[in-house]
């Protein structure tokens, strides 16, 4: 099941801010939760904390039940080259982070909504699966209506991140078209993906 409890909470026990989860920053306290989290940083991880820690990040960053992640990884054990590269790319390529990196939500969760509440166009057409992989020359929008959800006008007015270099952004017209597939490196969190690879080669 995917996590709904308090995001901040996440971001705190693995130690780095995920965008996808939430806008907020733990630079303030940047510890993990609890009376003694500030010694946890201190103590020496074995290596399957590592891997765990790594994992963590994805699963929630993404919003991914730990289903969808072994699905995922699957995927990317099956396909030719790199596959820790090959599973980011998969991850990016999600029509929901399509959603997050245009700048129409502010996290992934809300662009998730948008999806499943049908104001998302994909090619001209309602789409309402988050999952749905995109390609290069996939164009979104946004109906007329949800342009003006509060969530959506503040998210196109203060970007959550910065519009990726695989990403073409029409101010006018409010649509966004993939040019390229994403890389590994455009990920937009801090992540040893290697590290999630072997958490799955021992699991799987």
């Amino acid at each position: 099941m995917r996590y709904t409890g308090p995001r901040l909470r996440v971001m705190r026990a693995l130690g780095t801010e995920l965008p996808g989860l939430s806008r907020k920053s733990i630079e303030n306290r940047p510890h993990p939760p609890g009376q003694h989290g500030a010694r946890l940083f201190a103590t020496r991880k074995s290596e399957f904390g590592k891997q765990l820690r790594e994992k963590q990040k994805l699963k929630y960053n993404y919003g991914l039940s730990e289903r969808q992640m072994r699905r995922v990884m699957a995927e990317a054990r099956g396909a030719k080259g790199n596959t820790g590269a090959t599973m980011l790319e998969l991850l990016e390529r999600r029509l929901d982070n399509f959603v997050f990196r245009a700048g129409f939500a502010p996290t992934l969760i809300a662009a998730r909504q948008l999806v499943n509440h049908r104001h998302v166009l994909l090619n001209g057409r309602a789409a309402t699966i988050a999952s749905i992989r995109i390609r290069a020359g996939d164009q979104i929008s946004i109906k007329s209506r949800a342009l003006q959800i509060p969530a959506v006008i503040d998210a196109l007015t203060n970007l959550p991140l910065q519009r990726p270099e695989w990403l073409e952004f029409n101010e006018a017209a409010k649509t966004a078209r993939i040019t390229r597939l994403p890389m590994a490196d455009e990920v937009p969190l801090p992540i040893e993906i290697q590290q999630v690879v072997e958490y799955y080669t021992q699991r799987m």
